[in-house]
């Protein structure tokens, strides 16, 4: 139907599949070089802006995942969670919008000041507390849940920077292999005893069938929490690629009080809640 709308998801398939038709529809050979690329893109309509940022993310491409496979990672998961992203804008512009979002908005503060990178780590105190819990704004807060997010913002060529931000998530890590110990020792401990008191198989290794299955099924919920922090940290290189993130964003005022705060904290929820 002419009026019906088109799923964003489907909007960008379609859009995909034109541009490589049009595309197809060029001789490229082998290749092509940076200059032909440029003038592919204004045959087919692609502003020069957006096609000199795709090209730099191909080149500063890495691995998704900083580790490597195997059974171990299926099992527990990453120990780190990596975002990237190249942006527009000169890299101390964008550095500053960047710390401002993480302090006004992730509840982050800054753990350390290096040459090259900024480390954050979850702000603490009664406020920041209240804050995620109360949810504010609907919001998730996904980043405060690492133990530490490391952002690193890198000058390319002129009007654009490379931005990665690494999520360090061993502290919920930790949390899920101990859960998983906890229920495999009971899961001993009880397969030992019935066996000292003579019971006869396979009753004894009940336990340990029910509660085997139960701890894998805990190693296993990483794939929810890091999809959470993941989603995060797209959505922060998200509002950066827009500009929706500026220097001076959000930061609370230091003259404000924080019973004035937290009351307006918790009015900001009820407005959201009502408003849903």
């Amino acid at each position: 139907m002419a009026g019906e709308l088109i799923q964003r998801e489907v909007l960008e398939r379609i859009i995909q599949r034109a541009a490589e038709l049009q595309a197809g529809s060029h001789d490229i050979g082998e290749g092509l070089t940076e200059a032909e690329l440029l003038a592919l893109g204004q045959d087919v309509g692609i502003p020069d802006r957006y096609l000199r940022q795709a090209l730099l993310e191909e080149r500063t491409r890495s691995p998704e995942s900083p580790e490597g496979g195997g059974l171990a990672r299926w099992l527990v998961g990453p120990r780190r969670l990596l975002a990237q992203r190249v942006v527009a804008g000169d890299a101390p512009t964008v550095d500053r919008a960047l710390g401002s979002w993480m302090q006004g908005e992730e509840l982050l503060q800054v753990k350390r000041r290096y040459a090259d990178r900024t480390t954050w780590e979850p702000k603490v105190g009664a406020f920041a507390s209240i804050q995620r819990a109360l949810g504010s704004g609907g919001r998730r807060f996904a980043l405060a849940r690492a133990t530490e997010i490391a952002s690193q913002v890198v000058p390319l060529e002129a009007g654009f920077c490379h931005v990665q931000l690494l999520a360090d998530v061993r502290n919920i890590r930790r949390e899920r292999v101990t859960g998983a110990g906890v229920l495999l020792g009971a899961g001993g401990a009880a397969t030992a005893a019935l066996v000292a008191m003579g019971v006869l198989a396979p009753f004894p290794w009940l336990p340990l069938v029910v509660l085997g299955p139960a701890a894998v099924a805990v190693l296993r919920s990483h794939r929810h929490q890091h999809e959470q922090i993941q989603t995060g940290l797209e959505q922060v290189l998200d509002r950066l690629e827009r500009g929706e993130i500026k220097p001076e964003h959000a930061l609370p005022s230091p003259k404000a009080g924080a019973f004035e705060r937290i009351a307006n904290e918790i009015r900001r929820t009820i407005d959201h809640l009502s408003e849903t």
